[in-house]
């Protein structure tokens, strides 16, 4: 699989500043109540959110953009196949 950069820089300046946003409400959230799970979790999704803003790629957007090529490679073999066995089969006339 080739890793290549998957979204513009505008997405990407989008990601790290909502990113950098949720994180520092999670973590001054985490402040006051450290026993919570959830801040946890936001943190780590927001960090998450940063790294793809930086380095320009995003799993999901690879594994979406994948999946399309994937559909229309089946729909193009679909109608080649088709194609090839309407000239091979003749036409019953019945």
């Amino acid at each position: 699989m080739k890793v290549k950069q998957n979204i513009g820089i505008v997405n990407a300046m989008l990601r790290i500043t909502c990113g950098f946003t949720f994180l520092s409400w999670a973590t001054a959230k985490m402040v006051k109540r450290p026993w919570k799970d959830s801040y946890l979790l936001v943190a780590f999704l927001s960090a998450m959110k940063i790294a793809e803003g930086i380095v320009r790629y995003c799993p999901l957007t690879a594994l979406y953009e994948e999946g399309q090529e994937m559909m229309e490679n089946n729909h193009h073999n679909e109608d080649h196949t088709k194609k090839g066995a309407e000239e091979i089969l003749p036409i019953n006339p019945t």
